[in-house]
């Protein structure tokens, strides 16, 4: 159907999405007859068997949903499933929104063909916000329909596939509409989680150490954002003319990009973050992160106080029945 005549019945946006889900169904096979294929390279063989071993485990000793999702392999032939464009005003950290069925009101839009979100982003951009186009490999229909692997994630870390696979069954489990703060820490809590029990039950201590050292070395890049959210925010809150509020924020992300060399060099050199600090910065830029962690302290200290995952996931089903406000009070920090 051609997308002017489309656009009455349920928006542009909306075709493209259900049409690049069904072609991602179509390229979907059951992991098993995947592993049993002689054709199938010996890596992704090897991986899809973790995945096997990381979905049951996921549902025994994580309380994960039994449901459809990570039995079946989706072979994509592209480097991301789908991209994200996350979007601010020029001079405000606060993203702006869509509203869609099923999901509610999200802080990013997903585009199956990175050339359709580039174009979104650049009107937005034209108009003068600020937006960024993320690449991402593994996503979750909540339930709706069963996900499959996609090739994408093919090739990762141990404790990064099976930690994905953690993160999206969470979705499953827990998912406010409308809440992507909220709904993205509590995935995250219990893939950090889930990932620490995955490796000690496997005796796996050096990498577990390799995964501790990395999370430590997320908490120092989240630092340097969170500090750079403060300048700005205080920007922002005062009554510069726009020719030099411009000239202060690039400031600040010139002393972001500053600070970063200066923790890279206490990490001795790593270099892991080196591509996002390699772009263009701007608010979309931290905000596309800051989604995503906002809401974690909060959550890590309402999962310490239950003292067990069934209990923690009874916990953020009471936060789920509150109020926004009441919600992002308790355990976001009232953003």
């Amino acid at each position: 159907m051609p997308c002017g005549l489309a656009v009455a019945l349920s928006g542009c946006y909306l075709i493209q999405a259900a049409t690049g889900q069904l072609g991602v169904t179509a390229r979907s096979r059951p992991i098993s007859s995947v592993v049993a294929d002689p054709a199938t390279p010996e890596a992704t063989r090897r991986q899809l068997e973790l995945t096997v071993e990381a979905r049951g485990f996921a549902v025994r000793e994580l309380g994960l949903p039994d449901s459809g999702s990570y039995r079946k392999y989706a072979d994509i032939g592209r480097e991301y499933v789908l991209w994200n464009v996350v979007a601010t005003p020029e001079f405000s950290l606060r993203p702006l929104r869509w509203c869609f069925p099923v999901a509610g009101c999200v802080s990013y839009r997903g585009y199956f063909h990175e050339g359709e979100a580039n174009a979104f982003a650049w009107k937005l951009v034209a108009r003068g916000d600020d937006a960024v186009v993320e690449g991402v490999a593994a996503y979750s229909t909540l339930g709706h329909l069963s996900d499959p692997l996609p090739s994408t994630m093919i090739g990762w870390r141990e404790t990064r596939l099976v930690g994905t696979i953690f993160h999206e069954l969470a979705h499953e489990l827990l998912y406010v509409a409308g809440d992507s703060g909220f709904n993205e820490a509590f995935a995250g809590v219990v893939e950090e989680t889930g990932v620490r029990r995955w490796l000690e039950s496997r005796g796996e201590a050096r990498e577990l150490g390799a995964y501790e050292t990395s999370r430590r070395r997320h908490a120092g890049f989240l630092a340097l954002l969170r500090d750079a959210n403060a300048s700005l925010e205080s920007l922002y809150r005062g009554d510069l003319p726009d020719a030099l509020m411009r000239v202060e924020k690039n400031r600040v992300f010139g002393r972001l990009k500053f600070d970063y060399e200066g923790l890279r060099q206490e990490w001795g050199g790593y270099r892991g973050y080196d591509a996002w600090f390699a772009r263009p910065l701007d608010n979309a830029s931290l905000a596309s992160v800051a989604t995503y962690r906002d809401c974690v302290p909060g959550l890590e200290r309402e999962l310490a106080a239950a003292g067990s995952l069934p209990a923690f996931y009874a916990r953020a089903s009471a936060l789920a029945l509150m109020t926004p406000a009441a919600r992002h009070a308790a355990v976001c920090g009232g953003r």
